[in-house]
């Protein structure tokens, strides 16, 4: 491959549209359910399993119903995709943290993150 295809395909990846939004993800056999806010709800699913398999996440709960019950017992939910197309990178941060804030309140859930 040429270096100039490489460099397109690179730039390519950086310019494309991302999913922001809110996800929560559900243990089934304890209902727990955690909720967090992402710009990039693609990788993020990826990003937190690896962390569970691994034993390194850092929310003590999620980590031990994951040791206890398996990936099987968990499912990744998309609460509410959102629209970036007129907000600033603040305006999308302060929107992401509200969404979340009112997911989290209306299911009753923790966070993702400590």
């Amino acid at each position: 491959m040429s270096s100039s295809r490489k460099r397109d395909l690179v730039q390519a990846y950086k310019e494309r549209k991302r999913d922001r939004g809110v996800f929560a993800v559900r243990c089934a056999p304890t209902g727990q359910m955690w909720v967090a806010a992402t710009p990039n709800l693609e990788s993020q699913k990826n990003s937190l399993w690896f962390s569970l398999r691994l034993g390194s996440h850092r929310r003590a709960d999620m980590a031990q119903a994951w040791k206890d019950h398996g990936a099987e017992a968990f499912s990744y939910e998309v609460l509410e995709e959102i629209d970036d197309t007129d907000l600033t990178p603040l305006g999308l941060s302060d929107l992401l943290k509200a969404r979340e804030k009112h997911w989290r309140e209306a299911l009753g859930a923790g966070p993702v993150h400590s």
